[in-house]
């Protein structure tokens, strides 16, 4: 069981960074948390059972990163949440970050403030760039509709981002990066190692909002994601499989039975038509 101690200094902040054979990623990934302005913080990587070297040159070039190694890959919930539970020293706060990502220098502050200030908040969440096209927004929010089988990010692919500059409530928390007490991520019960990739951040949200909780999207932190580097690109069968076998889960753990037969005929033809369109969008990226 997870004992929260806080009784060192109660912002404290730990920093999860899940990876796979991703070396230089999350290098790149923990020099920019590195540079982060926030000073109580601990950075903690959680090696996914690598084989390229990743957890040796972590220690090498960052010394005072904490190191948790696993002997294969079991998963994004279930490494994160192995991550969470063998963490030495144990903080109020807990930050999960994309190991293909890097950050603002200011990005945890004003995830922990809102925490702070809001008790009902139970998630907070940044604003996410593009690495690849650093002024166009990756997400700005998450909108979810699963009697329609509906899940996308607000804002995606947006160049206006000044238009994205309000804090509101929103339907979930992106995993690939988002803000929660450490007592509140043991509490809601943690990822769901059911979902091996994909949706098990929207499963979390959903539970935290149907017993009260907020998500709470903080535009003043910032985040940029290289997206989709571990699945091959934005149009890979792989991608395609593991996506819609999440949300089939997701529908059937949270939609209401009578809504169910709806639900099940939505999922159904756009899981069918984004099947179709996967070798006409490969052609076209090849010309």
């Amino acid at each position: 069981d997870y004992i929260c101690n806080i009784t060192m200094d109660e912002k404290s902040v730990n920093i999860i960074v899940l990876n796979w054979n991703q070396r230089e990623l999350s290098l790149e990934c923990i020099r920019s948390l590195e540079k982060t302005t926030y000073k109580n913080k601990r950075i903690v990587f959680v090696d996914n059972g690598s084989n390229d070297g990743s957890s040796e040159s972590v220690k090498t070039l960052h010394p005072n990163v904490e190191i948790i190694q696993l002997e294969t890959n079991i998963g994004y919930a279930a490494g994160n949440n192995f991550g969470f539970n063998a963490i030495k020293h144990k903080s109020k706060y807990t930050i999960f970050l994309n190991n293909d990502t890097f950050v603002d220098p200011g990005f945890i502050e004003p995830l922990v403030e809102e925490l702070e200030r809001n008790p009902h908040t139970v998630q907070a969440v940044p604003k996410i760039f593009y690495a690849s096209e650093k002024n166009t927004l990756w997400y700005a929010g998450g909108s979810v509709n699963l009697a329609f089988s509906q899940i996308h990010h607000i804002g995606i692919r947006s160049n206006s981002t000044e238009s994205f500059n309000e804090r509101k409530p929103v339907d979930y928390a992106t995993g690939c990066c988002f803000c929660i007490r450490s007592e509140d991520y043991a509490e809601y019960g943690m990822f769901d190692e059911g979902y091996k990739m994909y949706c098990e951040d929207v499963d979390l949200s959903l539970t935290i909002r149907k017993r009260g909780g907020k998500i709470i999207y903080v535009p003043t932190s910032k985040v940029w994601h290289h997206v989709s580097i571990s699945t091959g690109g934005n149009h890979s069968f792989s991608k395609w499989r593991k996506k819609h076998s999440s949300i089939i889960k997701l529908i059937l753990k949270h939609v209401n039975v009578a809504m169910l037969p709806i639900s099940i005929l939505f999922y159904s033809i756009k899981a069918l038509l984004s099947l179709m369109i996967i070798p006409i969008l490969k052609m076209n990226l090849k010309r």
